[in-house]
C-alpha cells in the first residue's frame, strides 16, 4: 500500500514541481512584472525605504491586528526556514552552482508575484467573529471573483490544512531534534543510546511552546516573531559573512562557477549535471519553495496587519523575497562554495552540506551556533505555518475549530520528533506545491485590481517616489 502511495505521490510531485507548474509560476511572475513595468526593479529603492522605515517605527496595533513589522516577521518566520539551509544545499548538489543563478531569476519575478499577493490580501480581507483581521488567497478569491470561482478558495484552504502538519510542523521538529542531538553528541552530553529519549523530551517541550504561542492568538504570535526573526537572521548572516571573509580569495571563482554553471553546468560539475534545464529546474523550484512567492501563504500573515494601504503593505512582499532568497539563500550558497567543502554533484544533499561549510572554516565548536540557528529557523516556520493552518481551517469551517486545530497541531510536534517521517515529507511537499495552482489562477484573474491599486497609489501618496 505504501509503495502505491509513494508511486502516486512521486508522479504528482514531479508534475507539480516540474515543467508545467514551473512555467505557470514563472509565467505569472513575468506577466505581473511586465504589466507593472517591472515595479520590483523600478521602485526597489522606494520599496526598501518604505518597508525599513515602517520596521523601525514603534507603535501598537489595534485590537485583532498586528503591526506591519509583526506581519512581515510572521511571514518571514514561515519562509525563512530549513529550506534556506537544506534546500539551497540540495539545489547545488543536484543542479550545480548554476542553480543559484536561476534561483536569483525566480526571485526577481517572485518579488512582483508576492507584491500582488500581499496587496490583494489586504484589499480583500475580512474581520472574523473574534474581531480579528483575516485574509489570504481563499479570501481574495472569494471576495474578488464571482461565485463560479469560489471552489478555488476552498481548494486552496484544503491543501493548506493538509500541508501544515507535514511541511510546517513535523519535518521542522525533526530538523530541531537532529540539530540539538548533533550538538549534544558532539560535546558528549548524551550517548547514542539516549537519543530516542532525548527526541521524546524535545518533542514534548516544543509541543508545549507551540501551544502556548498559538493559543495566545495573533497578538502573541506577532510578539514572538518580531523578536525571533531578527535574532535568527542576524546570527546566520554574521556567521555566513565570516565564512565568506575568511575565504575571500575564493569569491571571484565562485561567482564565475555560478554564472557559467547556469548555462554550461557540465563544465563546472565535471559532466555530472548534464543539462541547463536540470540546473534551471532545481534553482527555480528551490527558490519558490524557499520564498513562497506563488504559493500565497505569506499573504495570510500580511492580511492581519494594522494598515489601510494595500500597496504599501505589498512592498513588504518585495522586501521578503529579497531578504529570503537574494540575501539568505545566496549567503548559504557562498558558505558552501567558498569554504571549499567537497560537493558530491548528482547526489542528494541537505543541511549537513551547509553545516560542513561552517565547521570546515571555523572548526567543530561552531556546531553549537549552527544548531541554535537551525532551531530558530525551524521553530519560526512552525509558528508561521500554525497561523496559516488556523486561517485555512477557519475558512472551511468556522472560528470554533481554531483552538482544537491548534492543540492537534501542537501534538504533531511529538510525532515529528520521535517517528521516521519518510514519505510524510514528500507528500507534504506535493500538497505545498498544489496550493500554488488555485492561488496563481486567483492572482492572474485579479491582476487588474493589482494594476489599478498600484496606479492609484503612485498617483497620490507615492507620486514623488
Amino acid at each position: 500500500m505504501l509503495q502505491i502511495i509513494e508511486t502516486i505521490n512521486t508522479a504528482v510531485n514531479n508534475f507539480i514541481w516540474g515543467v508545467p507548474a514551473m512555467v505557470c509560476i514563472f509565467g505569472v511572475g513575468l506577466y505581473l512584472s511586465i504589466r507593472t513595468n517591472f515595479l520590483q526593479i523600478r521602485k526597489f529603492p522606494y520599496a526598501i525605504k518604505t518597508t525599513l522605515g515602517r520596521i523601525f517605527r514603534k507603535r501598537d496595533a489595534s485590537d485583532g491586528a498586528i503591526t506591519p513589522f509583526q506581519a512581515v516577521c510572521t511571514a518571514l518566520a514561515a519562509t525563512v526556514g530549513t529550506g534556506n539551509i537544506a534546500g539551497v544545499a540540495g539545489a547545488i548538489a543536484i543542479g550545480g552552482p548554476g542553480a543559484i543563478f536561476w534561483m536569483w531569476v525566480s526571485a526577481l519575478f517572485g518579488m512582483c508575484t508576492k507584491y500582488a499577493e500581499v496587496t490583494l490580501a489586504v484589499h480583500y480581507r475580512e474581520i472574523n467573529a473574534n474581531g480579528e483581521l483575516v485574509g489570504g488567497p481563499m479570501y481574495y478569491i472569494k471576495n474578488g471573483l464571482s461565485k463560479k470561482w469560489h471552489w478555488l478558495a476552498y481548494l486552496f484552504a484544503a491543501f493548506g490544512v493538509l500541508t501544515v502538519f507535514g511541511t510546517g510542523n513535523a519535518t521542522q521538529v525533526n530538523t530541531i531534534t537532529t540539530a540539538i542531538n548533533s550538538a549534544l553528541l558532539n560535546y558528549n552530553v548524551i550517548s547514542e543510546s539516549a537519543v530516542s529519549t532525548s527526541n521524546l523530551i524535545i518533542g514534548i517541550i516544543i509541543a508545549i511552546l507551540i501551544a502556548m504561542i498559538l493559543l495566545g492568538g495573533i497578538k502573541r504570535i506577532g510578539h514572538v516573531t518580531e523578536k525571533l526573526v531578527p535574532f535568527m537572521a542576524l546570527l546566520y548572516i554574521l556567521l555566513g559573512l565570516g565564512v565568506i571573509l575568511l575565504n575571500i580569495q575564493n569569491v571571484p571563482a565562485v561567482f564565475v562557477s555560478i554564472f557559467r554553471g547556469a548555462f554550461q553546468p557540465r563544465a563546472v560539475t565535471g559532466g555530472i549535471v548534464l543539462s541547463m534545464f536540470t540546473s534551471l529546474k532545481k534553482g527555480v523550484s528551490r527558490g519558490i519553495f524557499s520564498n513562497e512567492a506563488g504559493l500565497g501563504t505569506g499573504s495570510i500573515a500580511h492580511a492581519c496587519a494594522d494598515t489601510k494601504k494595500p500597496v504599501k503593505q505589498g512592498f513588504f512582499g518585495i522586501f521578503e523575497v529579497f531578504t529570503d532568497t537574494i540575501v539568505i539563500c545566496t549567503l548559504t550558497a557562498l558558505v558552501i562554495l567558498c569554504s571549499g567543502v567537497p560537493v558530491a554533484y548528482g547526489e542528494a544533499a541537505g543541511a549537513e552540506l551547509t553545516i560542513s561549510g561552517f565547521t570546515s572554516t571555523y572548526g567543530s565548536w561552531v556546531s553549537i551556533f549552527t544548531a541554535v540557528s537551525m532551531c530558530c529557523f525551524a521553530f519560526s516556520t512552525i509558528i508561521g505555518w500554525g497561523l496559516y493552518g488556523a486561517r485555512c481551517i477557519e475558512f472551511i469551517f468556522d472560528e470554533k475549530i481554531i483552538k482544537p486545530f491548534m492543540v492537534a497541531y501542537s501534538l504533531v510536534a511529538i510525532l515529528g520528533a520521535t517517528v521516521d517521517l519518510g514519505l510524510l515529507w514528500n507528500i507534504a511537499d506535493t500538497f505545498n506545491g498544489l496550493m500554488a495552482i488555485p492561488n496563481l489562477i486567483g492572482v492572474f484573474l485579479l491582476s487588474g485590481t493589482v494594476f489599478k491599486l498600484t496606479k492609484e497609489y503612485f498617483e497620490t501618496e507615492g507620486k514623488n517616489a
